[in-house]
């Protein structure tokens, strides 16, 4: 009688659920009474997924055929094998990439390299113009940005508008960064004697000879330091 007694007792333990099973039993009833708005969520999930691999193709591709377009815009540069003819002959090539390839990475620094082709074609203004943009967009990389404040000044320098030079070499001299300092410090040194402001001159190249010892400048500082005395 008693081993009847805990086998009912035993029955009825079985036959509650415990919490995991409870919790199941509800999940499936919530999955079933919603089925369909299940079924859109999940068919929304993969859209989504679908849609942004589409995206990251489109533009994984964009930056493929930029690469190739300014590839061989700089082959047919160099074939060129002359400044002016070299200009002529990509123009329009690095047009087409600015314009249809803007924000991809090659096209940001295929204006870095058509605004080189520009100077050295004698083409200063649009140099100038291709620099600058290429600045704002690369401002936060230092690096960069001292190659650019560097390339502004010599543009300038052609330019004949000298106080804009001194603007960006000053830029550099007074920067964190030491790429490029010597080159900078030369030119003012250049800048401040045309200004016949020789104090100024000569402690640019000092700082030339005293600071920067591998410069490829020093030997010429050095001479402009004997003149001075």
């Amino acid at each position: 009688m008693a081993e009847q007694r805990v086998s009912n007792e035993r029955k009825k333990e079985l036959e509650q659920l415990d919490p995991f099973q409870e919790n199941l039993l509800k999940a499936l009833a919530y999955v079933k009474e919603y089925k369909k708005q299940l079924i859109l969520i999940a068919g929304a999930i993969v859209l989504a997924a679908v849609i942004f691999s589409g995206v990251m193709y489109s533009f994984q591709r964009a930056e493929n055929n930029a690469a190739i377009l300014v590839s061989q815009a700089l082959t047919r540069y160099a074939k060129a094998d002359d400044p002016d003819k070299g200009y002529l002959d990509t123009k329009e090539d690095f047009n087409t990439i600015f314009t249809e390839y803007a924000n991809t990475t090659s096209g940001k620094r295929a204006k870095i390299k058509f605004a080189q082709i520009c100077y050295e074609a004698s083409k200063f203004d649009q140099s100038y113009k291709y620099y600058k943009e290429s600045l704002e967009i690369f401002k936060n990389e230092a690096l960069m940005e001292n190659f650019l404040l560097a390339s502004l000044g010599h543009v300038s320098l052609a330019r004949k508008e000298f106080e804009e030079a001194k603007k960006y070499f000053l830029q550099i001299e007074k920067g964190e960064n030491d790429l490029l300092k010597d080159e900078a410090g030369f030119s003012l040194a250049m800048l401040y004697e045309a200004d016949n402001n020789a104090a100024e001159s000569k402690k640019m190249y000092d700082k030339i000879v005293t600071e920067y010892e591998s410069s490829m400048y020093r030997p010429i500082a050095e001479s402009k330091l004997d003149e001075i005395k």
